[in-house]
C-alpha cells in the first residue's frame, strides 16, 4: 500500500511539474513575440448619430495611435458577415485625430468601422452601430 501512495505522489509532482514548464516556457514565448503595447496602433470612433434616415449624413470621430500624420482611413460597413469599404475616406490630422462624413442608404442596423495601415499592420476601430430608417 505504501508503495502505490508513493507512486501517485510521484506521478502527480512528474505531471505538476510538467505543467509549469509548459506553461512558463508557453508564456515566455508568447510574452517575447507579442509587441510592446506602447508600439501597438489603435483607432477610436465615435458616431454623432445612432438613429438616422436613408440618406442622411453622419459624421464619425475619433483619434488613432501610431498612425502617421496624413494616413488614409477609411469606413466599412460590415455585410452577410464580410467588411466592405465604403466611399467615405479621411486622413489623420495633426493631433492624431479624423473626421469622416458619411451617407447611409441601406436601412436597418448598419455595422460600421474604420480600417487604416500603420506600417505593414491593418487596423481597426470598435464596431459601431447606425440604424438607419
Amino acid at each position: 500500500m505504501t508503495s502505490v501512495l508513493r507512486h501517485h505522489r510521484l506521478r502527480t509532482f512528474g505531471a505538476g511539474a510538467l505543467s509549469v514548464a509548459l506553461l512558463s516556457g508557453g508564456t515566455s514565448g508568447a510574452l517575447a513575440a507579442s509587441p510592446s503595447p506602447s508600439t501597438m496602433a489603435s483607432i477610436t470612433v465615435k458616431a454623432d448619430k445612432t438613429e438616422v434616415k436613408a440618406r442622411d449624413k453622419v459624421t464619425f470621430t475619433g483619434r488613432t495611435k501610431g498612425l502617421k500624420v496624413g494616413s488614409p482611413l477609411v469606413l466599412q460597413h460590415e455585410k452577410s458577415g464580410k467588411w466592405i469599404p465604403l466611399r467615405a475616406t479621411a486622413k489623420v490630422k495633426k493631433g492624431n485625430s479624423y473626421a469622416l462624413i458619411a451617407k447611409l442608404n441601406t436601412k436597418g442596423a448598419e455595422h460600421l468601422r474604420i480600417a487604416g495601415v500603420s506600417g505593414s499592420e491593418k487596423v481597426y476601430s470598435p464596431t459601431v452601430a447606425v440604424k438607419v430608417k
